[in-house]
């Protein structure tokens, strides 16, 4: 195998990212997707993506990086030189499973498998490989090109040296990476879906409108972006699934999704992906 070979399985916004964040640090890439047009999607994104880049300045040669990305449908191909392969399919337990299934029967067993969930049981999802102490949650946020942190997940089982391998590559591809326990929510989920959920419940109470919430956060807190618009940059589907999950999970109405989000959801107005949520992205 070579060693600065990896796989990512699923060929989406974030699968798609998180190869070209690869691909910039050096790393010859295997994207896999059963889909062909979602597969041809993913790499037409990267291209694009990689030659806004270079004419910005932040990668020198875009064409030389996308060589370094290789699309396929083939498990075979994605299996034969990767070291680490990264799942990041949607968020569905048995689509995950079944996807860690597969990849723990394909791949000899010093291969890391990482995955993408921001909030799914990685000690559940390890439960579908035979060898789940080389299986680790690896949190990505979106855009993983731009987003510095990684947040990397032990599952029950998860080894040590699986944790230093996953180290390891965060480090290698300029991320910094902070370690957390297999606990809903992990670390940065749970404190997000809380401040989003209670940001979305102020508006739903006349407390202010989301462009004064978020201007506070912003400059009061010196957060980046508000909860609300991160919250529509997310999506609000997203974040329903996982707030309920939390509320479920925890017993704990703080992450519970108030009426307002469940109303947007059912509408439609999603956030930035749909054009609509508490701000208009229908111009981007």
């Amino acid at each position: 195998m070579v060693e600065r070979a990896i796989g990512v399985v699923g060929a989406g916004t974030m699968g798609s990212n998180i190869a070209q964040l690869a691909a910039q640090y050096g790393f010859d890439v295997s994207l896999r997707d059963v889909d062909e047009d979602q597969l041809q999607r993913g790499l037409d994104r990267i291209e694009s993506d990689l030659r806004e880049a270079e004419a910005g300045g932040h990668v020198e040669d875009a064409a030389g990086t996308f060589a370094r990305v290789t699309g396929t449908t083939d498990l075979g191909k994605l299996t034969a030189e990767s070291t680490l392969i990264i799942e990041a399919v949607p968020e569905r337990m048995d689509l995950k499973k079944s996807v860690f299934e597969e990849l723990d029967a394909a791949t000899d067993p010093d291969v890391v498998l990482g995955t993408n969930t921001s909030s799914l049981p990685i000690t559940e999802i390890a439960s579908a490989a035979e060898h789940p102490e080389r299986v680790i949650g690896m949190h990505f946020f979106n855009p993983p090109v731009k987003m510095k942190l990684l947040e990397l997940v032990t599952g029950h089982h998860t080894s040590e040296a699986t944790v230093d391998r996953a180290e390891v590559f965060a480090e290698d591809v300029g991320r910094e990476s902070i370690l957390v326990d297999d606990f809903p929510g992990f670390a940065t989920s749970r404190l997000g879906v809380a401040l989003g959920m209670e940001a979305a419940r102020m508006v739903q109470e006349g407390v202010a409108s989301a462009e004064d919430i978020d201007r506070g956060m912003e400059l009061g807190y010196n957060h980046p972006m508000g909860p609300l618009k991160l919250g529509d940059y997310n999506g609000w589907d997203v974040r329903l699934e996982i707030g309920q999950a939390l509320a479920d999970e925890l017993g704990r109405d703080v992450f519970h999704p108030p009426q307002i989000v469940r109303k947007m959801v059912r509408a439609g107005d999603l956030g930035q992906k749909t054009g609509q949520g508490f701000y208009d992205w229908s111009d981007e």
